[in-house]
């Protein structure tokens, strides 16, 4: 008989909602409860779940049978759950980014390898067929050398999104703004193609809203293997248009769009894509925007590597990544200077 895994969610946000969604979809999987630290909002969200929405940590924690929290909460409060979590030992898996600050994402990284659980970081957007198909190609060399790579994440978010909430645009609970909570998805991606970063030099913007965080973003990278790329990124850029990645090199190119491949041209070879009859969903201008589809992809995973004691797709030191380039841009934006890597805040 398969192991069905007790899973709890720290967090009753909108994400943590797609995360029971998906929850619910997986045969090896069942929701047992959600943790909100505050009693009012914890009664106010359990119209939500049909679960127990708790507001006490050691009755959440002593959940029979659980075996992993998700933990959705405001990215600069992921480490203290984290670690009560931990030492629990309860398996955890974390929204992206995995911390704000790469001093807290190595304590966590570090304190459950410690402990022997399990760590895995939200990046579904590795599991769209699509985005598997382009990076299997360029790992097989059929681009040739890669030549560039770029990202552009150039999103629209209304003033409400930021008045509405108290966390979001602040450096203590997002840690930044456009770069570090919107573009990040891409980012990953550009990382897990392009490889590792040699250095950055990038410029953040505060340019339509009032708040702590960039609203707007750019940076030219050098990439370990000689590549260049570029990134724009900004929720203040009207309408905003579905996050794009091209590759570029010597055997040819390929943009993802919205998760779907929609140019793919290789010297003397026919393109595998079809973008006949193809949807595209994309939080270009909604953050809800966006189906459950690849969050439960990646949730099979996590699970099947707890069971298998593999490393999952994204464990924390492949999540710490795309936060390293971040918070290089953001020091090389303060410093007007150009920013070489390993990077150390």
């Amino acid at each position: 008989m398969n192991r069905v895994f007790g899973i709890g969610i720290i967090g009753t946000g909108a994400i943590a909602l797609k995360h029971a969604q998906a929850i619910s979809s997986l045969s090896n999987a069942k929701l047992l409860g959600l943790f909100n630290p505050n009693p009012t909002s914890a009664q106010k969200a359990q119209g939500n779940y049909s679960v127990p929405v708790i507001s006490d940590w050691e009755k959440f924690s002593k959940i029979p049978g659980l075996d992993v929290v998700c933990i959705c909460t405001p990215s600069g409060l992921h480490l203290d759950p984290a670690l009560k979590a931990i030492e629990a030992g309860l398996h955890l898996f974390i929204e992206k980014p995995i911390e704000v600050t790469l001093r807290r994402a190595d304590e966590l990284i570090q304190s459950a390898e410690q402990k022997g659980v399990k760590l895995g970081v939200v990046f579904q957007n590795r599991f769209s067929p699509d985005f598997q198909m382009l990076n299997t190609a360029v790992k097989q060399g059929e681009f040739g050398k890669l030549l560039m790579g770029n990202a552009a994440v150039n999103w629209f978010r209304s003033a409400e999104y930021y008045s509405s909430s108290q966390w979001k645009g602040t450096l203590k609970g997002d840690g930044g703004g456009a770069l570090i909570n919107q573009a990040i998805h891409t980012l990953d991606l550009l990382l897990e193609v392009m490889g590792e970063v040699d250095s950055v030099f990038g410029k953040i913007k505060t340019a339509l809203y009032p708040i702590e965080g960039e609203d707007l973003g750019a940076a030219l990278v050098n990439f370990k293997s000689g590549a260049i790329g570029t990134i724009t990124a900004g929720t203040s850029l009207f309408p905003g248009y579905p996050e794009r990645l091209e590759i570029f090199g010597t055997e040819g190119s390929a943009i993802l769009e919205a998760g779907k491949l929609v140019q793919w041209n290789v010297k003397g070879k026919e393109s595998p894509i079809r973008t006949e009859g193809t949807v595209q969903t994309s939080g270009s201008s909604d953050p809800n925007a966006i189906g459950f589809e690849l969050h439960a992809a990646q949730w099979r995973d996590f699970l099947g590597s707890i069971e298998t004691g593999n490393l999952p797709e994204v464990d924390g030191l492949k999540s710490r990544k795309s936060l390293e380039l971040i918070q290089g841009i953001y020091q090389s934006s303060k410093d007007e200077k150009l920013i070489r890597f390993p990077f150390e805040e």
